[in-house]
């Protein structure tokens, strides 16, 4: 079976934010999470053990940088990081903004919702998108 990562990757016009020969941002369409964002390793590879040591440095540079970015632009109460692959093996790392009225704070985003997010607060936060993606390659160009 084909790794879903590895198809969005190659799908033209896909929700890419940044790339270079190595990782992938992509903005992920979570209508509860917007800025919710991705960031892929290009090459299959599992794990993070399985990645050399610069490798690994790498990728979480990038992380960082998106962090960053989400923070100035999107101004979250906070941000979770996560790298699960339990569906699909393919090294990867969520970065989700969350804020005290989102439809699970505190709980992690796979709890059952705790309250519904309000149409007018995801409105102002999906017209933070382009701000955000600017922001986000802004900070990886810094770093290249």
């Amino acid at each position: 079976m084909a790794c879903d990562l590895c198809k969005l990757l190659e799908t033209p016009g896909a929700a890419l934010v940044w790339a270079d020969h190595q990782l992938s941002v992509v903005a992920v369409d979570e209508a509860e999470y917007p800025g919710f964002t991705r960031v892929v390793w290009n090459a299959h590879v599992k794990e993070m053990t399985d990645l050399a040591p610069l490798e690994r440095t790498r990728v979480m540079d990038v992380v960082w940088a998106v962090e960053a970015a989400q923070r100035a632009v999107m101004a979250p109460e906070k941000i979770n990081l996560a790298s699960f692959g339990n569906m699909t093996p393919h090294v990867h790392w969520h970065v989700i903004p969350r804020y005290r009225d989102d439809a699970h704070f505190p709980n992690p985003t796979w709890a059952p919702a705790v309250r519904a997010s309000t149409p007018e607060a995801l409105a102002a936060r999906r017209a933070l998108l382009p701000a955000l993606h600017a922001a986000i390659i802004e900070n990886l160009k810094a770093s290249s």
